[in-house]
């Protein structure tokens, strides 16, 4: 059904709800480049105020991505009408998406409240109510909403920061690795996983990390996490081989066409997930092997780079995705927000939106939600940008962040945050490390560390 707004003499019409929320959305590159994006700021004004007056159950009964060609909506809708979903629901059914923003902003949307909400919401929804927020909204509702999980480390508790130790290596040499980790680990990082990206998409790559990060952490009695980001038909075979691998990863989208061209559909996900689950190495997960052992990584403009999109606005798939992470309760989800290019987020403002955008709908749907807060060196952005958003997110609660020795990727060639990025976000917002690592870095085990110690068993 087409919707409409009317603002002085020019009466705006919006063909489908899809368009609509594509109208809706801040300015940013990867809409105007797909050619769906508002033609001016009163196109975009229009669309917002249109948005604002539209029921929240119209997502429950259009979908913006056809439900027999896309998995991803058939989760979204299917889920939408178990039970437990139309329970979560009920409190907010009768609101508008201006409504709902309205609501997300008072008092009486407590943590409490929120945690029940999150399997209440679509996608769509997050999306919509976050198009119509300021920086400041963005900020506010998510700084509300705690989403905790756990494997040898406890993140997202309240007061809590926590790090991704991302030691990438040009060559994946483990000496060099081994000297990235040892650098984060004498700075406090490390504490939601150590994650490499490797050069080599290979099961034996794959094990030799995974096993250097392993014989460190039992070594030196480190409560952490390791996680090898290859592909996860590589990390299959590399379980089936004996590596001793603690998450599971993958990067996902909003659609079945992201996810295919991404080589992975939902049924592999769900295969590799029980693979990895009956593993049963989180140290305090339960005895079935622990419910949080996926990592996911996200990012706006990933359909459209892969011409998956539908004609749906970057930032709403972006949210769709989300809904593939929560189906398999993950330990840790982040936005790689500034990482694909200016062709889709441009500039720093354009990052600095999208960062808090991300983090809030993840938040709103019940994700664990980190951020690595980055930009491509041919992106109009510099670390000013990236200290904003830092601080930011930091405000805003964020889980984790990233720590890269230098915040200069060398082997993905890409700016993030650096470990002496996470110590000043904890030291200005009295944040600490995750509890767990928190009693190991005050205790004589970290007096042991050198490079010598840390590589002597490779």
């Amino acid at each position: 059904m087409p919707y409409a707004h009317t603002i002085g003499s020019v009466r705006y019409t919006f063909a489908t709800l899809a368009d609509l929320l594509a109208k809706a959305t801040p300015a940013r590159s990867g809409d105007i480049l797909a050619g769906i994006a508002a033609s001016s700021a009163q196109h975009r004004i229009a669309a917002q105020i249109a948005l604002a007056d539209l029921p929240l159950t119209a997502f429950l009964h259009e979908p913006i991505v056809p439900y027999e060609s896309d998995e991803v909506t058939r989760l979204i809708l299917d889920t939408s009408q178990s039970t437990l979903s139309v329970e979560a629901f009920a409190p907010i059914a009768s609101f508008t998406v201006g409504e709902l923003r309205d609501w997300l902003l008072s008092d009486q949307a407590t943590t409490e409240r929120l945690a029940a909400l999150a399997l209440g919401l679509t996608p769509e929804m997050a999306a919509a109510v976050s198009k119509l927020m300021r920086l400041q909204d963005l900020v506010l509702v998510a700084r509300k909403i705690s989403v905790v999980t756990r494997f040898r480390t406890t993140v997202g508790l309240p007061g809590r920061l926590s790090t991704r130790l991302q030691p990438n290596h040009p060559t994946d040499d483990p000496a060099g690795i081994a000297a990235s980790i040892l650098d984060g680990l004498l700075l406090g990082s490390g504490d939601a996983v150590i994650g490499i990206n490797p050069v080599s998409d290979s099961p034996a790559t794959v094990t030799t990390l995974l096993r250097l990060i392993d014989q460190a952490r039992c070594r030196f009695a480190i409560p952490t996490q390791s996680c090898v980001l290859a592909h996860i038909t590589t990390q299959m075979q590399a379980m089936q081989q004996g590596a001793p691998l603690d998450l599971l990863f993958q990067s996902i989208g909003g659609t079945e066409a992201t996810n295919t061209s991404f080589g992975v559909s939902l049924s592999l996900i769900d295969e590799a997930h029980q693979m990895a689950r009956s593993l049963k190495r989180g140290g305090i997960s339960d005895e079935t092997g622990g419910e949080n052992i996926m990592y996911f990584e996200t990012g706006q403009g990933s359909s459209l780079s892969a011409n998956a999109h539908h004609g749906v606005d970057q930032q709403t798939l972006e949210a769709r995705a989300y809904a593939v992470a929560r189906h398999f309760s993950p330990m840790l989800v982040n936005t790689v927000v500034g990482f694909i290019g200016p062709e889709y987020l441009y500039d720093g403002k354009q990052i600095l939106r999208a960062g808090l955008e991300d983090h809030l709908c993840g938040k709103l749907l019940g994700l664990p939600m980190g951020c690595d807060i980055c930009y491509t060196n041919h992106a109009e952005a510099d670390n000013d940008d990236m200290d904003a958003l830092l601080t930011m997110l930091g405000t805003a609660g964020v889980n984790y962040i990233m720590g890269v020795p230098g915040a200069d990727d060398i082997m993905l060639n890409y700016q993030s945050t650096s470990f002496h990025d996470a110590l000043y976000l904890r030291t200005l917002l009295h944040l600490r490390p995750a509890p767990e690592f928190e009693t190991w870095l005050t205790s004589s085990h970290p007096k042991r560390l050198s490079l010598p110690n840390l590589i002597s068993k490779l």
